[in-house]
């Protein structure tokens, strides 16, 4: 049956059978689902985001990513601290020429390159959101400074090219590889010797223990309501970098930083722990009363043909997203932001 293609990129069929790669029951999850999803990565992400990407805007911004939280911080102001910080800790500097892999709609790119006043380039592989990301792009008046390609970051270097960039990072995108081997090793070839990556990776920290069905079930959870295909440990994410070639500099779990407020506050739907009034929307809108408003009218343009069938279904799994990632937070199972600032070496045979 072929797949309906939309003007703006995305594909009917792609976001009706994205739920499928999973079991209905998580407790029932086996290996077997597991490198189904590995295998078939770009369809589990690509129909995970053709389906959420509106709903991510709608809820999130333009920037999809967590952040920590100072006491009275905006939201928007804490993600784009959280960009700025990645940024100077990677030390870029101007007229440098950055990769930003899995870039999204392009919110980060834009704020790095006017903080940093770095020339970026944006990959991502799915369609709907490098038109959304162009769109944003040419009316911050960016156009000359951010561009974005079309490709798949599993072969950088047979796009771009090996030693083309300055740096690369990637906030919370290469959760979604296959292999982290696999990814970071691309990432090495495309860094010009002595160059830096810096990223925000997703991870099951070292707490977190397979063998344990709840654990299991939780990392599950947290596949499905974000178009992942599997959660790996956070040790595995510094062995594949060290495994490939990369000095890391600096690491560091931010999550474990004794913050008063929790970066999974906005998740919880609470708008009496918002930090500003603005935020009261924000908040609200992961309430109980939040997601049913904007759920029902996500099932009614499903009907009228205004969404993809199927956008309702991964609608529906942010929700069991956002439980189970404040669960993750609330256990320390789980972190969305696993810093690592790693060097490609001067001297490389790459």
């Amino acid at each position: 049956m072929t797949s309906t293609q939309y003007s703006d990129g995305r594909q009917e069929k792609r976001v009706e059978n994205y739920t499928k790669f999973w079991q209905k029951d998580f407790g029932k999850e086996g290996e077997t689902d597991n490198q189904n999803r590995v295998e078939s990565y770009t369809d589990v992400v690509n129909g995970y985001y053709d389906g959420a990407t509106e709903l991510y805007e709608y809820g999130w911004a333009q920037s999809f990513h967590f952040s920590r939280f100072y006491k009275g911080e905006a939201f928007v102001a804490s993600l784009a601290r959280h960009e700025h910080y990645l940024s100077a800790q990677m030390g870029l500097r101007s007229g440098m020429r950055v990769l930003d892999v899995g870039c999204g709609v392009g919110g980060p790119a834009r704020e790095i390159a006017r903080f940093a006043d770095v020339n970026i380039v944006g990959l991502n592989n799915n369609d709907f959101q490098i038109q959304r990301a162009r769109k944003y792009t040419k009316k911050a008046g960016l156009e000359n400074q951010v561009s974005f390609a079309k490709g798949d970051f599993m072969k950088l270097s047979e796009q771009f090219g090996e030693n083309s960039f300055d740096a690369v990072y990637a906030i919370e995108a290469t959760v979604h590889a296959p292999t982290w081997e696999g990814v970071y090793g691309e990432i090495m070839k495309v860094l010009k010797p002595g160059g830096v990556f810096g990223v925000y990776e997703w991870c099951m920290t070292d707490t977190w223990d397979a063998s344990i069905p709840a654990h299991k079930e939780l990392a599950h959870a947290i596949e499905f309501g974000n178009g992942i295909p599997e959660m790996r440990p956070l040790k595995q994410a510094r062995e594949a970098m060290v495994k490939v070639g990369f000095s890391i500099e600096h690491e560091e779990d931010l999550a474990e930083r004794p913050d008063e407020v929790p970066w999974y506050y906005p998740l919880e739907g609470d708008i009496w722990k918002a930090q500003t009034a603005w935020d009261c929307f924000t908040v609200w809108r992961m309430s109980w009363s939040g997601k049913l408003v904007s759920h029902t009218a996500i099932k009614f343009m499903e009907i009228l043909g205004l969404l993809p069938k199927g956008t309702y279904d991964v609608g529906e799994s942010l929700k069991v997203a956002a439980d189970a990632l404040v669960k993750g937070g609330q256990t320390k199972l789980f972190t969305p932001m696993y810093l690592a600032i790693c060097r490609k070496p001067a001297l490389s045979e790459s």
